[in-house]
């Protein structure tokens, strides 16, 4: 089947040197839209018309076929000209109505007075009229409504005040779509004249150094000529780097608070779009609102997503995120400077950031929000318990010894969590309970019904139980916290849990020893099962304890220099994913080197496995009386544990005690 010529122009793909004339989004998007809004409307007129023909002339058209349709039927009910003229001559007539508007008469005859007849009369009738006035039948003319002319007035009113609607909503249309188009590269920063952030730096706690550092920049915009009086540049810009949840947002709206002066707000992400040079455009609209209002802060959050280094991605010098950044580099410090305007920005990703982004001119200082140690978890508490009922029992001392590693974000969870399993038990205040079951909630999973009576149950205790008793067993591992065959969301059928010493965390200076140890607490369970059950019934439980076991050894011989390889760096850690790395470390050795890598990690494992099962061996009494005690208790405390391991083994006193 062949298409029509009209169908094949249409259809014909444009060349590549032919001229288009499609918009763009740009000023020109308005007029062409007025310059094609009349010939539209004019086709859509023309339709309407047609339309309104087509269904007003149908009822025309179907009313005259049912005349005639019913003219048959009627026929014995009628009479025509002559037969009606010939009534009057016979006398057989009594009565006629003449409808005028119709050219139609209603003849009663003497014989029929119930019935009358129905004759279609002449346009000029005087030959009818003087038969009737000679013969003194009674005559009786009227004319019948006729709404024909209203119906059609009413229609074309409707159709015009349907047309009129039509043409103001295009109108409309398209007035929005080219101020769309204005507005499009216009920064969608939220801008509030005096920041009413109701955050101080009173309601910030665990970063002291950092708060100490950004009050300059208050002191910066609220007396600037206290500074500039004696030479000193006010810094360009502050960049907030830190692990997620530290409170790297909350110090940019305590430093808005605190100052007083206008402030912006954007996400990295909002610059960048996928048409290219939008993101450049609201960079420029930003710093120009910026100086408008100077002295003022504005804050780019994730700023990762704009700010990663130049020549890495797909897409080469036409990139739109490296054109954002091109103009950010610039704003911030290019050849006209931007006095009064401090950029705040913040990231957890300051490795990927360009180099010229860090330079001092742009951002002067680099403040560090780091994980808070006890001090800092301590202040934390106090602000997030402000608002919360808490009985005598709880001691925010002991809770912030207890969560070393925890984020701000982590903490803030943590008391609501106690808070919301408070209301769900129905109780007046937060007890010590919901505050270890929220931090086993929010650190390891939501508790689940207790298992049955099995030997599955069985098989967890003693697992657990052999990572408990080396914990207490071992010189260099931090002491047990308890030990529960309560299962876990996440597939975790029980725990053992420690209490981790503080400064090591916080520093990451571990010792050899320390980490020997904790590869034989990790290797605890699976030596329980193989001691007790047998090699055969060996289960996958321990399947990520071996995944521990396994990093942990080879850090210490590829990074740590703790083996019998020597003090050598045979791996990079290559974290950089974003710039082209992989997901695994960069390895600096041959493959003889690889081999005896490999060797001293099955060294490391095997020799912590002997050693788990050797205790667990040796104190195989003492471990089936812990796992009996397990079972009818389900969770056993670090305090009765250790008491419990010193009746059997006549620990020293000290490997009791656990500072709290």
């Amino acid at each position: 089947m062949k298409s029509s010529s009209w169908m094949r122009t249409w259809m014909k793909p444009q060349s590549a040197s032919q001229p288009t004339n499609k918009p763009v989004m740009r000023a020109g998007v308005s007029q062409s839209l007025k310059q094609r809004t009349p010939r539209k409307f004019w086709r859509l007129a023309a339709s309407l018309l047609i339309f309104q023909g087509v269904v007003f002339g149908v009822p025309a058209y179907a009313q005259q076929t049912e005349q005639s349709t019913n003219q048959e039927k009627q026929a014995e009910d009628s009479l025509n000209y002559s037969q009606l003229l010939q009534k009057i001559d016979d006398g057989t007539v009594s009565k006629v109505e003449i409808d005028e508007g119709t050219n139609a008469a209603k003849v009663t005859l003497k014989n029929q007075p119930e019935e009358p007849k129905k004759v279609l009369l002449l346009e000029q009738n005087p030959e009818l009229i003087e038969k009737l006035r000679n013969n003194n039948i009674e005559v009786d003319v009227k004319r019948s409504a006729d709404n024909s002319a209203a119906l059609g007035l009413v229609a074309n009113l409707f159709l015009l005040i349907l047309l009129l609607v039509g043409l103001m909503m295009i109108l409309r249309r398209s007035s929005s779509n080219s101020g769309q188009a204005m507005n499009f590269g216009k920064s969608r920063a939220r801008f509030q004249m005096e920041a009413k952030t109701d955050v101080l730096f009173n309601d910030v706690a665990g970063v002291e150094e950092a708060k100490e550092e950004l009050q300059e920049v208050v002191t910066f915009l609220k007396q600037p000529e206290r500074f500039t009086a004696i030479g000193a540049r006010i810094p360009r810009g502050v960049l907030l780097v830190g692990p997620p949840g530290t409170g790297k947002t909350l110090l940019a709206k305590a430093i808005a608070g605190e100052a007083g002066v206008p402030f912006f707000s954007i996400s990295g992400s909002e610059f960048v779009e996928m048409f290219v040079g939008v993101g450049a455009s609201r960079v420029r609209d930003l710093f120009k609102k910026a100086k408008e209002n100077a002295p003022c802060l504005v804050f780019i959050d994730e700023i990762d997503a704009v700010g990663r280094q130049r020549g890495t991605g797909i897409g080469g010098g036409n990139d739109e995120r490296e054109q954002t950044l091109n103009q950010l580099l610039t704003e911030m410090d290019g050849f006209e400077g931007n006095s009064g305007i401090i950029i705040i920005a913040a990231t957890n990703r300051p490795d990927v950031l360009d180099a010229a982004l860090l330079r001092p001119g742009r951002f002067d200082r680099q403040v560090t929000v780091d994980l808070p140690g006890y001090n800092g978890r301590l202040g934390i508490l106090d602000v997030h318990a402000r608002n919360k009922k808490l009985s005598p029992e709880v001691s925010l001392e002991k809770l912030a010894r207890r969560t070393p590693g925890l984020s701000g974000a982590d903490l803030a969870n943590l008391l609501n969590e106690a808070a919301i399993l408070t209301a769900r038990r129905r109780k007046e205040a937060i007890t010590p309970l919901e505050i270890d079951d929220a931090i086993d909630r929010v650190t390891i999973g939501m508790t689940l019904n207790p298992l049955l009576d099995s030997k599955k149950k069985r098989l967890i205790a003693y697992h657990e139980v052999g990572h408990a008793l080396l914990m207490t067993l071992l010189k260099n591992s931090d002491p047990l916290n308890k030990v529960t065959i309560i299962p876990r969301s996440g597939g975790i059928g029980g725990f053992a849990q420690q209490i981790f010493n503080e400064e090591m965390v916080d520093s990451g200076l571990f010792s050899r020893a320390w980490l020997l140890d904790q590869i034989t607490i990790y290797l605890g369970g699976r030596a329980a099962e193989e001691e007790i059950f047998g090699p055969d019934e060996v289960t996958v439980g321990a399947s990520n304890d071996i995944r521990a076991v396994a990093d942990n050894a080879r850090r210490m011989v590829t990074l740590y220099g703790m083996s019998d390889l020597g003090t050598m760096a045979l791996e990079t850690p290559d974290n950089e994913v974003f710039l082209g790395g992989g997901w695994t470390p960069r390895s600096d050795y041959s493959e003889e080197v690889a081999t005896k890598i490999d060797q001293q990690v099955q060294d490391i494992a095997i020799s912590c496995y002997e050693e788990a099962r050797r205790l667990i061996r040796e104190n195989r009494p003492l471990v089936d009386k812990l796992v009996d005690l397990l079972l009818s208790q389900e969770t056993i405390e670090g305090e009765q544990f250790r008491k419990i391991v010193a009746e059997y083994t006549k620990l020293p006193e000290k490997q009791l005690v656990v500072t709290s």
